[in-house]
């Protein structure tokens, strides 16, 4: 599991609903074969954070969002190979720009080729 925080840094407010689009990619920036759902239901059964309702979250600036995500390392056909993700490419909102974001750690997905996120949620001040 992982947190992701979306900073306003500029001067106006910045509005985010629902959920961002993500991608994930490899070391080399190539796109992983990664199916992204909503909440963490098709991930596993223990309670993780990422469950909830998408809210509209305005962003005065310098205050920040958060978006929560969960995985599973789990090989379930050693046939098929494990899927690991070093760059993280967000666009926070339709018609936004793409952010990409450098991982310190891989998300190593196994070859479960799911990713569970959370809607932006403000982030605790």
């Amino acid at each position: 599991m992982a947190d992701i925080q979306l900073v306003n840094c500029g001067t106006q407010p910045y509005v985010l609903e629902g959920y961002p689009e993500i991608r994930l990619l490899d070391k080399k920036r190539a796109p992983v074969e990664v199916a992204v759902v909503h909440g963490s239901e098709e991930i596993t059964s223990a309670p993780t954070g990422v469950e909830g309702a998408p809210q509209r979250v305005e962003l005065r600036p310098g205050q920040a969002a958060t978006l929560a995500m969960v995985w599973r390392n789990l090989v379930t056909d050693s046939t098929v190979p494990a899927a690991e993700g070093w760059v993280l490419d967000v666009t926070p909102q339709p018609g936004a720009p793409r952010l990409e974001l450098e991982l310190r750690h891989s998300v190593d997905l196994g070859n479960t080729g799911k990713l569970g996120i959370s809607p932006w949620k403000a982030a605790p001040r």
